[in-house]
């Protein structure tokens, strides 16, 4: 070309291959290692752990049962055998959480007297026990007396003082949604209410019933904030029953009750009390799996990609077509033995990734995700140092050459996943978005609480088909060949993430909406 200097062919050779040292650099610094790596993860591999996981022997895995020990014992005796190190309680690969049967003693009570009125109400019989955390000791404090709704939501209850105060609210003639009564209720929690009594015209034969159901057992994981659980308990009587006290204190119900009425102020002279008692009818424990690969950089071998899997399913149930014992084959040993591959083939990989790697497989997911809202709250890495979380649950099944990758939108991570799978066409797989947005299943898997605090996920999921938590949800329905080819797009997938430079990131809009302004 005239006015070019001649490049050297060298050079030329030399540009050509900077996209695959790129690469080679990602995928960990020896490509001949990653392939014999990647190649531990094969389809007779996959079927034979779901066939492990979801035998009739395991009995379906419920949490809590033998079962679920059995397979928890199996997925830490292989991370040992991997070499991995523990990461649960005590230097062991389990980290265990106790779940208790509670129930409420029938002489627990609710009242409120003062000024010639006494109004003593037996929980389970004249209160209901609506929402809320329950005292570990008796409360007592003066009554605030709130009635309708505030035109101030930002300061609903003005300039009158809520310290240690029991509020009587008289809620409107119509019924109100728990979602715009629980701001207002945690609100006053903040400026120090210490128990909500709600003042209801519900039907007699409604509030029966919403009663009678105080004093059922109640299952909960101790250490564990129930989901969206408000700060203080909060009681319903029925306006029959208050209409006494409030008259003594010079309060008429019917025009507290008016449309349109609204107010708070003290009740001079009338005390609030709560006394609530629960005993223990049982008590057991579950099991997480963790398991550690400590990364080869000396700064970032501190920093976590996390791969996780549900290994819990229903256990034995109502019998369809003569069998009860719901295997879970799909959901999720599928998503468990993936866990289990990727562990083996990440630590036959020299040099290992430069980030530490963490394979978690949780108990509790089909309760409402216990085992992993657990270990957010009580984690054995710092949240703060985790990057990533892949999570995998039900990938068996379903289209022989699709996968969808949920939450791809939300991070960098996404951007990652699209660019690997494009650097891999050998495995004929193709990424797509959540194809069921109105099914909301971004929220209902393990990935979540990790989101909610702030770690990007990427949710490997192939969506439910008609075995969906039945019986027939067995191994030979498990399309294994498939889910190896998933496998290892995961597996080159977590390498990229473990040897990039940087971490990935948010989109900050969405992080605001999933994690909130002030993060976590």
């Amino acid at each position: 070309m005239p006015g070019s200097a001649a490049v050297p062919a060298a050079l030329i050779a030399l540009a050509a291959a900077a996209p695959l040292w790129a690469q080679t650099l990602r995928s960990g610094g020896d490509s001949a290692a990653v392939r014999r790596a990647v190649q531990t993860i094969t389809e007779a591999d996959v079927r034979h752990r779901i066939g492990v996981l979801a035998d009739d022997s395991m009995r379906g895995r419920r949490t809590p049962s033998p079962e679920l020990e059995e397979v928890a014992a199996y997925v830490a005796g292989e991370f040992r055998r991997f070499g991995l190190r523990p990461g649960g309680d005590s230097g062991s690969f389990m980290q265990r959480y106790t779940i208790r049967v509670t129930q409420i003693d029938a002489a627990s009570f609710v009242m409120a007297s003062g000024r010639g009125a006494h109004g003593h109400w037996m929980v389970g019989r004249d209160a209901a026990l609506v929402a809320g955390s329950l005292p570990g000791a008796p409360v007592s404090g003066p009554v605030v007396l709130f009635y309708g709704l505030p035109p101030d939501t930002v300061r609903p209850f003005g300039e009158v003082a809520l310290r240690g105060a029991v509020v009587l609210h008289v809620l409107p003639p119509t019924q109100i949604p728990q979602q715009i009564l629980a701001p207002i209720i945690v609100r006053g929690a903040a400026a120090g209410a210490r128990a909500w009594i709600r003042v209801s015209n519900r039907p007699a034969r409604q509030f029966a019933a919403l009663a009678a159901a105080a004093l059922r057992p109640r299952t909960e994981v101790a250490g564990l904030t129930a989901a969206g659980q408000l700060p203080i308990p909060v009681f319903e009587v029925r306006d029959s029953t208050a209409a006494a006290v409030l008259g003594a204190a010079g309060e008429d119900l019917a025009t507290l009750r008016a449309p349109g009425a609204r107010g708070v102020r003290a009740l001079a002279g009338v005390t609030g009390a709560i006394s609530v008692r629960r005993t223990v009818q049982s008590e057991t424990a579950a099991p997480n799996v963790i398991g550690i690969l400590e990364g080869s950089d000396p700064d970032l071998r501190r920093e976590y990609v996390f791969f996780t899997a549900h290994m819990d399913h229903l256990g034995v149930g109502r019998a369809v077509d003569g069998d009860s014992v719901y295997n879970g084959a799909d959901d999720n040993a599928s998503g468990t033995a993936g866990v289990i591959e990727l562990a083996e083939a990440y630590a036959a990989l020299f040099p290992r990734p430069r980030r530490s790697m963490v394979f978690m497989t949780v108990s509790g997911e089909e309760r409402g995700l216990w085992g992993s809202r657990y270990y957010a709250e009580h984690p054995a890495l710092p949240l703060a140092n985790t990057v990533a979380d892949i999570n995998l649950d039900m990938i068996g099944r379903n289209g022989r050459d699709t996968i969808a990758v949920i939450g791809k939108h939300h991070s960098t991570l996404g951007e990652v996943a699209n660019r690997v799978a494009g650097e891999h066409p050998e495995l004929h797989l193709s990424l797509t978005d959540d194809l069921w947005p109105q099914e909301n299943y971004y929220s209902r898997s393990d990935h979540y609480t990790f989101a909610r605090r702030g770690v990007p996920i990427l949710f490997f999921f192939n969506g439910v088909h008609a075995d969906y938590h039945r019986p027939s949800d067995t191994v030979d329905r498990i399309h294994a060949e498939k889910e190896a080819r998933i496998v290892r797009m995961v597996f080159y997938i977590g390498l990229d993430v473990a040897n990039a430079a940087a971490r990935p990131e948010w989109d900050p809009e969405i992080r605001r909406r999933i994690v909130g302004a002030a993060g976590r």
